[in-house]
């Protein structure tokens, strides 16, 4: 071959030329395996494989660059995957906690809208009611009813009997007045009455039900039970006392609901609660008011 001559000739010339086109070309080598590189079947004179490339390098720097990274380990293979083929994907558990924590976020947020819709439903529904409550109040000014005791008649009580038992019966004329000018009243069930002897409760009952126009006066009768009922002997002994005065005192308690009516429009419901203070002269049904005063408390509404 000429090249052994010229490079005899020429010692420093480095440049080796093949122009054998019958040499087959050799594979690219990655960096990173453990190829041998092929060597010119017409290499005699000790020199390597010239480089493909134009620029003048050597298989020597490849070399040198390869004895530099570490080898991996007999039996081990480096496998090189291009970055846009690499999908990152989380383990399970991760996985089904992202499904859950995704599935849980709408519901929460659906959860809060419908919350504060209801919120914002119910403040303006209160605050229309609160609007509607003091134009009622101002435009009408409602006043409540007034009540007072005019007949009482009580029987089951024997204060003669060895016995201490009673099993009272009082029947009491109740005088309700309704004193607005443009509204009616109407007085429902669930209405309470209950009637004591210095703090001891002789019976019970309820206040009748009924409608009173505008400015009207109404007399209705509230029959009151006890069954049974232990007197104390001290009880006992202040009775007959209080009889042979002629001053019997009770204590009646009237809690009722009722509802303004202003022509055909009836309003919610509300309350009022009465305490009278009743003196009658004996036990007897024929018995007579000495005094009595009713005092009406407050409207409550409900």
């Amino acid at each position: 071959m000429a090249g052994d001559d010229s490079s005899q000739g020429s010692p420093k010339s480095t440049d080796v030329f093949i122009t054998d086109k019958n040499i087959r070309k050799t594979k690219h080598l990655s960096i990173d395996t453990n190829d041998s590189v092929p060597q010119s079947p017409r290499s005699s004179g000790g020199f390597t494989n010239a480089s493909r490339f134009s620029g003048g390098f050597t298989n020597a720097s490849r070399y040198s660059v390869d004895s530099q990274r570490p080898k991996p380990p007999p039996g081990t293979y480096l496998v090189q995957i291009p970055k846009e083929q690499i999908y990152r994907i989380p383990p399970p558990e991760n996985a089904r906690r992202y499904e859950d924590l995704s599935r849980r976020k709408p519901n929460r947020s659906a959860c809060r809208r419908c919350c504060c819709y209801s919120l914002a439903a119910l403040l303006v529904l209160v605050t229309l009611a609160a609007a509607l409550v003091g134009i009622f109040f101002l435009v009408f000014r409602p006043h409540k009813p007034m009540f007072s005791v005019s007949e009482v008649s009580v029987a089951g009580i024997n204060l003669t009997s060895s016995t201490s038992l009673i099993s009272p019966l009082i029947k009491i004329k109740v005088r309700s007045e309704n004193v607005n000018e443009k509204l009616g009243l109407i007085y429902g069930g669930g209405s309470a009455a209950e009637i004591f002897y210095d703090g001891a409760k002789l019976g019970d009952g309820e206040f009748t039900a009924f409608s009173q126009p505008a400015e009207n006066v109404t007399v209705t009768v509230t029959t009151l039970r006890g069954s049974r009922i232990q007197l104390t002997s001290s009880t006992v002994e202040d009775l007959k006392e209080s009889e042979k005065k002629g001053k019997v005192p009770f204590d009646l308690r009237i809690k009722v609901p009722f509802k303004f009516k202003v022509s055909a429009v009836t309003m919610w419901t509300m309350a009022v609660t009465v305490d009278c203070k009743v003196t009658v002269d004996k036990l007897t049904s024929s018995a007579t008011v000495m005094t009595e005063n009713c005092v009406t408390e407050d409207i409550i509404l409900l």
